[in-house]
This record gives C-alpha cells, sequence and structure tokens, in this order.
C-alpha cells in the first residue's frame, strides 16, 4: 500500500498528545509504518513548506526542530503538471484550498490512497475514492 500524507496527518506525529489532537495514536502507528517502511509514503512538493508553517504558528520554540526532524526523513515527493492540473481541478470542483488538494492530486495520479484528519476535506472529496480518515486507518501486518 502506498500512501499521502496530509499536513493533519503530520501535525499529529509531532504534537502527539491526545488532549491536544484527536487521533494521534493512529498518527503515531502510521508514521512507525512509514518509518519502518512498512508502508510506502509518496508526498507532494509543498508538504514540508506547509507543515513547518502550521509549527511556526502553533510550537514557535520547537518549530525548527521539530522541521529539521521531517526534513530528515526524506519522504519522496511527487510533483509535475499533472499534479498541478489535477489539484486546480478539484481546488474549483471541491471549492477547497489548492495546497489541500495537492495531496489527493497525488493520490489520484499514483494510485496511492490520501489519509487524512481533515473532516471538512474528506467530506467534500469522498465521492472521488482514494481518500481515507486518519480514525479509520488500521495497520497491515
Amino acid at each position: 500500500m502506498r500512501i499521502v500524507v496530509d499536513a493533519s496527518v503530520v501535525i499529529k506525529w509531532l504534537f502527539a498528545d491526545p488532549q491536544r489532537e484527536e487521533h494521534t495514536q493512529e498518527a503515531t502507528g502510521l508514521m512507525a509504518a512509514v518509518v519502518e517502511g512498512g508502508i510506502a509514503v509518496l508526498q507532494p512538493v509543498h508538504w514540508l513548506a506547509e507543515v513547518a508553517a502550521v509549527l511556526a504558528r502553533a510550537t514557535p520554540g520547537q518549530a525548527e526542530e521539530d522541521a529539521g526532524l521531517l526534513f530528515a526523513l526524506s519522504l519522496p515527493v511527487r510533483d509535475g503538471p499533472e499534479i498541478l492540473r489535477r489539484a486546480s481541478r478539484l481546488a474549483i470542483e471541491l471549492d477547497h484550498h489548492l495546497f489541500d488538494t495537492l495531496y489527493h492530486a497525488v493520490a489520484l495520479e499514483t494510485d496511492s490512497v490520501l489519509v487524512t484528519a481533515d473532516a471538512q476535506y474528506l467530506n467534500k472529496a469522498r465521492r472521488l475514492g482514494q481518500i481515507l480518515h486518519l480514525a479509520d486507518w488500521v495497520p497491515t501486518d
């Protein structure tokens, strides 16, 4: 299985605090599977910048270190005109921010599954397929 994880999931990896964020246990398990190589991951090119922007606002004292840790993961990215075209069509069709639709575009263009904790986007995009709520992710053996 190959997945794309959006910023809503990556943030839960870092915060890992069930009092602050729901589904941190699922996010942590998913991250462990990615790091251990049990699940292949593919990201849009902007993923790290988007997460770093959230970190700079939410945890300014820890943001640089956390961004460095994420960079060190060297997660593979997918970029190209087909991704941008698909993301643009999704943003227009769903009336949603392009940064969110870029994750889904990567999943749709690469036969991957987007894992998200963003219920608003999930509700808009579920009918398009290849998307799963983090709460529904189940580790595979």
